[in-house]
């Protein structure tokens, strides 16, 4: 049985704040991917062979339970447009506490930490955590908090997080309840999330359910990044998320 890829679903449009990729970039060879951005070179470990690893998962029965298909082999490129973004609002982040939501190889956990903010960085995915505690390592990065978590169940702390960001979170429909909900139990007051996707049709369910909840999404930086496996070049968006403050 063939390892299933994320497919790209639309096309993102134009935003305010839009760049072109520079130096931003990925490039995958085996079990190590090399990502360019946020200024410096990241070498990210990976398993080494994703074939093997479904076909393991598959006769385990893992692959099939809650669906667990494992996504965060991937580097996708709405991390690496969102890892710049960081670099680019470094203000905002350094010495505050931050969440990573669906850290997977640990990117964008990794690069926030790096650039001072004091990073809680979870997956559904215990395999994934100890890759990026492992890229942590290589890059010469404090450690984040690494921490194994189901957003649909969190553990957080209520207003906790001065900033939560996500890349390419939002794929499945049966997201966007429990991640709202998320986001509106762990941000801070005051507070906002970035989320990063590549025009996914499902995005604008979560729109809908923003704007339902009263949150207000803006569009505040975009760029054209190439997928490491060759899998095209697709437009990442950054949506920037608030919410007044409840009395």
């Amino acid at each position: 049985m063939g390892y299933p890829r994320r497919m790209r679903q639309g096309t993102a449009q134009g935003a305010s704040g839009s760049a072109s990729d520079g130096d931003i970039g990925a490039e995958a060879r085996g079990a190590w991917i090399t990502a360019h951005c946020a200024g410096r070179a990241w070498r990210l470990e990976r398993a080494a062979n994703l074939e093997e690893l479904w076909d393991a998962m598959t006769e385990a029965g893992a692959a099939f339970e809650d669906e667990r298909i494992p996504y965060w082999t991937e580097l996708w490129p709405s991390s690496l447009v969102l890892a710049e973004w960081l670099a680019l609002r470094r203000a905002d982040i350094t010495g505050r506490p931050c969440l990573d939501l669906g850290c997977g190889l640990g990117l964008t956990a990794l690069v926030g930490q790096w650039l001072g903010a004091r990073v809680l960085a979870m997956d559904y995915e215990e395999v994934a955590l100890g890759f990026a505690r492992r890229n942590a390592v290589t890059n010469g990065v404090p450690q984040p908090l690494w921490t194994l978590m189901d957003w649909r169940r969190p553990a957080l702390a209520r207003g906790a997080f001065a900033r939560i960001w996500g890349g390419d979170i939002m794929y499945e429909k049966r997201f966007v309840a429990p991640v709202l909900r998320l986001l509106a139990h762990a941000l801070a007051p005051g507070g906002a999330a970035w989320v990063a996707e590549p025009g996914r049709t499902v995005y604008e369910a979560f729109r809908h359910a923003l704007t339902a909840e009263a949150w207000t999404a803006r569009r505040v930086h975009s760029a054209a990044v190439a997928s490491p496996d060759g899998q095209g070049r697709p437009t990442v968006t950054i949506w920037e998320l608030t919410r007044p403050a409840r009395p």
